[in-house]
């Protein structure tokens, strides 16, 4: 970190003030609806256990040594991604071709929270939904059609948007310490209560065993070719790396800190967060004869059904939807920071009108994809491009983030820190000595990016 950012820092009082509360921010940014939603439904999609040990491994290749660079090429260059990278490709005496990867992070975040914070909008209103005993005695057609009629009401969808994302403005604009720490420190403890709550809950069900067995226990023969890559991909990205997130994170840690030895706790506590989820879902699905393979409606439409026959399914359904909820908020709040880190850098506008300008940027892109499920179902702007037919706004945004930005900005962080970096100092940097540092180095400089090179591949073929 160039030593006049620093000190602006510390001046501004935005350095995080403890290594736990990085940790928390980093979980809290890494936790999202990928744990709570995804992680569950494709690996009831994949057989289970197979599955699991895959994804386990993946992480451990691709994305703790991601994770790892961007926090340091993050506080090495102590600014938004777009300055640090500026500043980065100055001192290391690169190419100059290397500061697109703080642009490609500033927009992938922008671009991934339009239509997250759509999808977090969901979690919102199934709050009240749950509350309210609207699942209670509900049959799966019932529950089916309500979540098709939210989807199909752009009023609805543009109303839980809004509020959703007024949260998430409010938080940030308030500041490093005063606003996004003091949220996280709340919303982080909170989500842990409520998905140690679920998983207790889950365990009376009666098919907890059979969750467990399901989860860890091992069947090759139930393991696929496109299971593998889904696991590769997941763990590439589920730690919100190659986004800018990390990297804006990065800028805020404070010198002493062990980058290595952080990285591996927040790896371990998000991946933990996931396998949790599937203990709290698994055991309600297998309870109510229902299928762990319902794909992306298994949240939404088929653990509503399971609230909705079990006892006290008011209660723990309305606390599920909290812990979504929290999860969903914990992440839209990293990836509004590196537009307001680059806004208040470069424009010289106040954090509070940074949050303020970015999140209605944000939101107003996002209302394309709420009109993506509604009034504009039936709208394909690239119909022209075959690969693209049949595509909303909705899909090319999330087939633009998530098959080419984020594959192509970790593949990019990965190359920058293993190739172009200079090597003396970084293993001081990253907080690794001897063999454990060759090590990392030789696994960051060759298997990290043909893993996330096969992903990238596969997702385009």
């Amino acid at each position: 970190m160039s030593q006049a950012t620093s000190k602006a820092h510390q001046q501004a009082g935005s350095l995080w003030s403890s290594r736990m509360a990085f940790i928390l921010a980093a979980v809290g940014s890494a936790v999202g609806l990928g744990n709570i939603w995804k992680f569950p439904y494709i690996t009831g999609e994949n057989g289970g256990g197979a599955f699991v040990l895959v994804y386990l491994a993946c992480i451990a290749i691709v994305g703790i040594p991601v994770l790892i660079a961007e926090v340091m090429i993050g506080r090495r260059g102590g600014q938004s991604p777009v300055a640090s990278m500026r500043e980065l490709t100055a001192t290391e005496g690169t190419r100059k071709g290397w500061r697109l990867i703080g642009w490609n992070g500033i927009v992938a975040s922008f671009l991934v929270l339009s239509f997250y914070s759509v999808i977090g909008g969901w979690a919102l209103v199934y709050v009240f939904k749950a509350a309210s005993g609207m699942f209670t005695g509900a049959d799966a057609d019932a529950i089916g059609g309500t979540f098709g009629g939210m989807l199909a009401s752009a009023t609805d969808l543009l109303l839980w948007h809004s509020v959703f994302m007024a949260i998430v403005i409010f938080i940030v604009g308030r500041g490093i310490r005063s606003g996004m720490e003091r949220a996280i420190n709340t919303l982080m403890p909170l989500l842990f209560v409520l998905l140690f709550i679920m998983v207790g809950y889950a365990m009376t069900t009666g098919k907890f065993g059979e969750a467990v067995s399901f989860m860890f226990s091992p069947d090759f023969s139930k393991l696929t070719t496109e299971g593998i890559l889904t696991a590769l991909g997941h763990a590439a990205f589920t730690l919100s790396i190659g986004i800018g997130v990390m990297m804006a994170y990065g800028s805020y840690l404070p010198q002493k800190v062990n980058i290595a030895r952080t990285a591996m706790t927040i790896a371990v506590l998000d991946t933990g967060v996931a396998l949790m989820a599937g203990l709290a879902i698994f055991p309600l699905v297998f309870a109510n004869g229902l299928e762990p393979g319902a794909g992306p409606g298994l949240i939404f439409v088929t653990l509503p059904l399971a609230f909705g026959q079990m006892s006290g399914g008011v209660i723990f359904g309305t606390l599920f939807f909290a812990l979504l909820l929290v999860a969903a908020l914990t992440s839209a709040i990293s990836m509004l920071e590196p537009v307001v880190e680059w806004l208040e850098e470069h424009k010289g506008i106040s954090r509070a009108k940074s949050a303020l300008g970015g999140g209605l940027a944000i939101w107003l892109v996002g209302v394309g994809t709420v009109l993506s499920f509604n009034n504009l179902a039936d709208f394909h702007p690239l119909a022209f491009i075959p690969f693209f037919e049949g595509k909303t706004i909705f899909d090319l945004l999330d087939f633009l983030v998530s098959n080419l930005m984020m594959p192509l900005g970790g593949l990019a962080i990965a190359l920058f820190a293993g190739w172009a970096m200079k090597r003396q100092g970084l293993d001081q940097e990253i907080g690794l000595k001897g063999g454990v540092y060759s090590a990392f180095m030789f696994v960051l400089r060759f298997l990290t990016p043909a893993g996330i090179a096969v992903v990238f591949l596969y997702n385009l073929l």
